[in-house]
């Protein structure tokens, strides 16, 4: 996978993001937006191979268009743990839509990262709450984000979006986790770059 970095790159603190094209299309929105309120981070974008394979935490149907999800999550994590190695940093990890699914999911696997930015983040994935509610998440901070017309739509798997976000945030504060669910105006693909800005500002504003 390809990486890419941005802001200071001898800083503590040490967002990590797995983007596509479309992100790092508009990245450098999300960098100004972030700088606006907190000047000191190092920002890491990892590229992924496919999208679908590469951030599904397991297989499933495809719930649009003809491609499966692959389940390759576990591969995908391995590779990111390998650029938090130094101890003396504070990882955060985030992303959007389906990036935003597998920082959740990655929060679970593992106590590195100090805090959860997960923006418009697919919770709609098929057993992705259940799983939730079966396992113990290692962030004590998590930020989760929604567009108030996300739920909208005709799919029948991608309109339980806002069910699912609803009852995992109720879930994450009944386990006493910092947990904050934000409202955005729009659908999901309104502003993915400023959206993933606000999450990542507040978990390092929170902690």
């Amino acid at each position: 996978m390809l990486t890419y970095e941005y802001g200071n790159p001898v800083s503590s603190v040490v967002l990590l993001q797995m983007v596509d094209d479309h992100d790092l299309d508009v990245i450098e929105n999300e960098i100004a937006e972030i700088k606006k309120t907190v000047d000191d981070f190092k920002l890491i974008a990892v590229k992924t191979n496919n999208w679908n394979t590469d951030l599904s935490p397991w297989k499933a149907p495809a719930a649009f268009g003809k491609e499966d999800f692959g389940g390759g999550a576990t591969r995908t994590l391995t590779e990111i743990l390998q650029l938090c190695s130094d101890v003396s940093r504070t990882y955060y990890i985030g992303g959007y839509s389906l990036a935003g699914l597998f920082a959740l999911w990655a929060a679970y696997q593992t106590n590195v990262f100090a805090g959860v930015a997960a923006a418009s983040p697919s919770v709609w994935f098929p057993g992705f709450l259940e799983f939730m509610k079966g396992h113990e998440i290692n962030s004590g901070t998590v930020y989760l984000s929604l567009g108030d017309k996300e739920e909208r739509v005709r799919n029948p798997v991608m309109s339980k979006v806002g069910d699912c976000i609803r009852e995992g945030h109720a879930w994450l504060r009944d386990r006493g986790i910092n947990c904050t669910l934000e409202w955005n105006q729009g659908n999901h693909f309104k502003d993915p770059d400023l959206r993933t800005a606000r999450a990542f500002v507040w978990v390092m504003q929170t902690i």
